[in-house]
């Protein structure tokens, strides 16, 4: 006689939740090259957009600040931000496609610049040179010694790692 509370009750499910003999047959993933793709594509085109956007728009917002003393606010400037942040918003829900294209923006846009230039500066400095000289490229160099671009990449990465863990989750 068994111990279990349950085990006298003839249960007419019990056969729902038994192997149908095809345990050899593994079930095949769906294939995601195209959503892979997508996302790398959107996270390394639309990242340094949505970067130059930001850092330009701040570039405007500060200079206006401090040359003028006063709290008027430019326009362009807000429209700029507001522009990166968006993109930058996009980039991150690319993630829910594929986590490849936030990971790869952070990565390549984000992080390995800014720990260049936090590690040795004079590389940031060439970094910076290998664009035009504009008010972009001062923005981005801005942007990149007081840490936005790493703390950015960072957000990004970890946009991409927190939706790939959610996809492993749903699919075990």
């Amino acid at each position: 006689m068994s111990t279990h509370r349950y085990a006298d009750y003839d249960d007419e499910y019990e056969n729902d939740y038994q192997d149908s003999g095809d345990a050899d047959v593994l079930e095949e993933r769906p294939r995601r090259g195209a959503a892979h793709v997508v996302s790398a594509l959107g996270g390394l085109l639309l990242t340094p957009v949505a970067l130059g956007l930001l850092s330009w728009g701040g570039l405007r917002q500060q200079q206006l600040i401090q040359a003028t003393l006063s709290t008027n606010r430019d326009p362009l400037g807000i429209a700029l931000l507001a522009g990166g942040a968006i993109l930058l918003l996009v980039i991150a829900a690319l993630g829910a496609l594929s986590a490849v294209g936030p990971i790869l923006g952070g990565l390549i846009y984000g992080v390995l610049p800014g720990v260049a230039a936090m590690s040795v500066p004079e590389w940031g400095f060439r970094l910076v040179n290998l664009m035009p000289k504009s008010d972009i490229a001062y923005g981005v160099m801005d942007f990149l010694f007081i840490g936005g671009l790493l703390g950015v990449g960072f957000l990004l990465v970890g946009s991409g790692l927190a939706n790939a863990l959610v996809r492993r989750r749903r699919e075990a």
